[in-house]
């Protein structure tokens, strides 16, 4: 009988074993019967996928462990504070990225292989916006006397600022613009990054100790050499702020072509209040996507003044709209070119639904050609044609040239560093090597991270700048680089959580233990547990996906307004999700590679040989533990561990 809708909605139809004749005989055998393999089952960490995935690194099957209030935090603190605190030992920003991540975590999340992924984003920014709320502030680590100066007060220089304060080395920040933020203040809309949550993050880890230089641009009012003079070591992270103009005939120096970042940046800045009739952006990732839909938002004044033109206030930096235009705005015609399919686009799936939604007309798999002049150098239209893709290069498709009228063009191809004054470092594209400690190659002392050495997402960034950090603290210390683990994140510590519990290993004594052997009876060991999360992510497939039912996903709310809606609607998009909401939707995580104390293995184990560790003795990771006097390795604890965290071994 074929299976209805309604069923399908409401249950999994993941199973293990087929039903069949003669089904338990097989099974009756496995169970009872003592395994040749001599195999016991043994405890195995492994990296859960949506850590793996996630550039910054962060442990997230550990604070969605706190939120769902299955790891206690530590007597004296609330779970809500707990949760930031193990968050942000990644990433500073939860509250920001919480809205802006493209998250591949969730594309890696093995619930996908169920009926959703988990909302990892949306507790993310309740664990932020609480965080904030609650006025919970960063600890500062014991003064090592040394100084680090770091280029650039975006997400990358903030990040490593907040790392290399928690590790006691005073920091100062050289930002070129007037305040700090980069890539989250200049280059992303305030209705996606609210500017009063992202000041309270940023004002954070300032509130650490970290001294900024605002408006001093290095290479040009300041020296590198100062920089070696006065500094123990220097970080790089610049980001990129040059947008890439087309490159096809005709747009060089042409007035209303403008690269997206600066079309961006002069909204961000409060200077432009008004756009063009008909705008017309190249591009399919995420900042064309803001593009537009800024460009949606603020119309067009339909009798302009050259000086009130978009264009003249993106390209001089000192000139602003008066407020009073808005008041006379229509809507503007706009369009994104992308040259692959929609499905392809790199930017989110439901970024491109909301710009669709707001009135954005989209064309895919069109290729730019050739930018056409009137007699005043001005840009009127963009010449395009269909196209196909064979790897990264549009091929034309012959006999579909046309033409879109435009009153202002934007190119938002990609992003590139300004060195200007900085020539030294310049790898020939514009960015600095680095190499995998993220030391800049043959420069003693500098380091760097970002956007600076390839663009790529906010939490990337982050990421690097964690590792600079470590690298950075390495060598003014005068240590040696400790080896980067294959799987390079934040990872559960076992012993530092029982450390936490009160529950640390006595200490071993070898002139009164040495010629002991095994370890079962001993309290000065964790037994029969192997943490492999540095070197392995557990797939789907070592789960048993089976104990997990249908639990429908806690979607965020989001004002997306329509066509008729989107003239001045500057509201945040996203509605967070309540604190009931939040908990629901954490455990939603399977804690793939890690215990969440199912009892599976205690209430299947044939032998009773798998028990709970005792009360006041347990705590994350060290909740069950087996009897191996009264195993026979039967492997049904491991078969139903929803988590995959029990493992056959030890006999071999």
């Amino acid at each position: 009988m074929a299976t209805t809708s309604d069923e399908m909605s409401t249950k999994l139809s993941w199973r293990r074993f087929q039903d069949g004749d003669h089904a338990w005989d097989d099974l009756t055998e496995k169970i009872f019967v003592q395994d040749t393999s001599h195999k016991c089952p043994t405890y195995v960490h492994k990296t859960p996928p949506c850590q793996g995935s996630c550039p910054s690194g962060e442990d997230i099957r550990g604070w969605l462990a706190i939120v769902r209030q299955q790891e206690l935090p530590p007597e004296g603190m609330d779970w809500k504070e707990y949760a930031f605190r193990r968050s942000t030992d990644a990433n500073p920003f939860p509250s920001m990225m919480g809205r802006v991540c493209p998250a591949p975590c969730q594309d890696g999340c093995n619930r996908n292989e169920l009926e959703d992924f988990v909302g990892i984003n949306s507790v993310e920014q309740y664990i932020g916006d609480n965080a904030i709320e609650q006025g919970y502030t960063f600890e500062v680590g014991p003064d090592t006397g040394k100084k680090i100066a770091i280029i650039g007060g975006g997400p990358a220089g903030l990040a490593a600022a907040y790392q290399l304060r928690r590790m006691g080395h005073a920091c100062t920040i050289f930002e070129a613009n007037p305040e700090l933020g980069g890539m989250f203040r200049y280059g992303i809309p305030g209705y996606r990054v609210p500017r009063e949550e992202l000041d309270a993050e940023i004002d954070r880890i300032i509130d650490m100790g970290v001294e900024t230089r605002l408006g001093a641009r290095v290479g040009t009012d300041i020296s590198v050499a100062d920089l070696d003079k006065d500094y123990d070591a220097v970080l790089w992270a610049l980001g990129c702020q040059s947008g890439r103009g087309l490159p096809v005939p005709g747009w060089e120096g042409v007035p209303n072509c403008v690269s997206g970042v600066a079309f961006l940046k002069a909204f961000n800045e409060g200077r432009m209040k008004v756009t063009a009739d008909k705008v017309v952006c190249i591009g399919g990732g995420d900042t064309s996507i803001d593009v537009v839909s800024v460009a949606r938002r603020l119309g067009h004044i339909e009798h302009t003044k050259p000086p009130e033109r978009p264009e003249s206030v993106i390209h001089d930096g000192y000139v602003a709209h008066d407020t009073a235009l808005t008041a006379a705005a229509q809507g503007a015609e706009v369009t994104l070119t992308s040259l692959f399919k929609r499905t392809e686009m790199m930017a989110a799936e439901h970024e491109v639904h909301d710009a669709l939604t707001e009135g954005v007309t989209i064309l895919d798999g069109v290729m730019p050609l050739e930018v056409i002049k009137d007699a005043a150098g001005r840009a009127t239209a963009l010449k395009i044609c269909d196209c196909t893709m064979d790897g990264m290069t549009p091929i034309p498709t012959e006999g579909t040239e046309r033409i879109l009228e435009a009153d202002l063009i934007v190119s938002a191809i990609g992003q590139g560093g300004d060195l200007t004054g900085l020539e030294e470092f310049d790898n020939g594209r514009g960015l600095i090597n680095a190499d995998k400690f993220y030391q800049v190659p043959d420069r003693a002392g500098h380091f760097v991270a970002g956007d600076i050495i390839r663009p790529h997402l906010l939490t990337t960034a982050i990421g690097q700048a964690w590792v600079a950090a470590q690298s950075i603290d390495e060598y003014v210390m005068q240590q040696p680089h400790a080896r980067r683990p294959k799987v390079d994140v934040h990872h559960f510590d076992l012993l530092k959580k029982m450390e936490e519990a009160h529950l640390a290993p006595e200490q071993f004594d070898v002139k009164e233990r040495g010629d002991m052997r095994g370890t079962s009876d001993g309290n000065w060991a964790i037994h029969n547990y192997e943490d492999r999360s540095g070197a392995e992510v557990i797939p789907h497939d070592e789960l048993f996906l089976g104990h997990f039912a249908f639990h429908t996903r806690n979607k965020r709310k989001e004002d997306v307004p329509t066509a008729e809606e989107v003239l001045g609607h500057f509201h945040e998009r996203l509605i967070g999700l309540s604190e009931e909401d939040t908990i629901d939707e954490a455990k939603r995580c399977m804690s793939c590679g890690m215990c969440f104390e199912c009892d599976n293995c205690v209430i299947f184990c044939p032998q009773d040989a798998v028990y709970r560790v005792k009360k006041g003795e347990n705590t994350t990771g060290r909740y069950v533990a087996t009897d191996y006097a009264k195993c026979i390795g039967c492997h049904i604890c491991s078969d139903v561990c929803p988590t995959g965290y029990i493992k056959m071994g030890l006999g071999e």
